[in-house]
């Protein structure tokens, strides 16, 4: 790819994401879900965008960064009043939760679509990873309120730390071939 190909392709992601931020505010929308769909356009869908392409080897570092900086600030935004009075039920979320969600995906998997279990536990993992960009907008348009809101909002980062360490370890394997 030419210098030109390449700022026209940041260019392009900068100004759809722009657009895809404003028109769910606009609308009063998940800004997550239009990031997504625009995403999936640009994409996989049409080909205008391949980030692998664009980015070379620089795309697992710059994700990697991406997810470490989300998931820290996440993790600096929780209050500790409000931990303490949540404690046991985000404690059981992030730990139960997390290993019934990912099991359950993980057997779905194998029993609806036949995959291989080193796929289907990969698949688990990334469905209990859902992260604070997908979760955050969708709880501030929800607003739930009371301990229920409280939990919901505080449940996740925890829940993303662990995971996102154990998904990248299942990721590596999978892509290396071992069981």
């Amino acid at each position: 790819m030419s210098t030109e190909e390449v700022l026209l392709s940041i260019t392009g992601i900068v100004v759809l994401g722009v657009v895809a931020q404003w028109t769910a505010w606009r609308f009063r929308l998940p800004s997550i879900l239009l990031l997504l769909v625009v995403g999936l356009l640009a994409g996989p869908v049409t080909g205008l965008l391949d980030p692998d392409e664009l980015l070379g080897d620089l795309l697992l570092p710059l994700v990697s960064i991406s997810v470490g900086l989300i998931l820290f600030e996440g993790g600096l935004s929780l209050p500790v009043q409000e931990l303490r009075k949540t404690g046991t039920v985000v404690r059981n979320l992030v730990t139960i939760g997390v290993l019934v969600t990912a099991t359950i995906a993980g057997y779905s998997a194998i029993f609806f679509f036949g995959v291989d279990s080193n796929v289907a536990a990969l698949l688990g993992a990334v469905v209990v990873v859902t992260g604070p960009t997908v979760i955050g907008p969708l709880l501030r348009h929800v607003r739930p309120v009371g301990r229920i809101g409280s939990i919901a909002r505080r449940g996740h980062p925890h829940r993303s730390d662990r995971c996102s360490a154990r998904c990248a370890r299942l990721r590596s394997r999978g892509a290396r071939g071992v069981g």
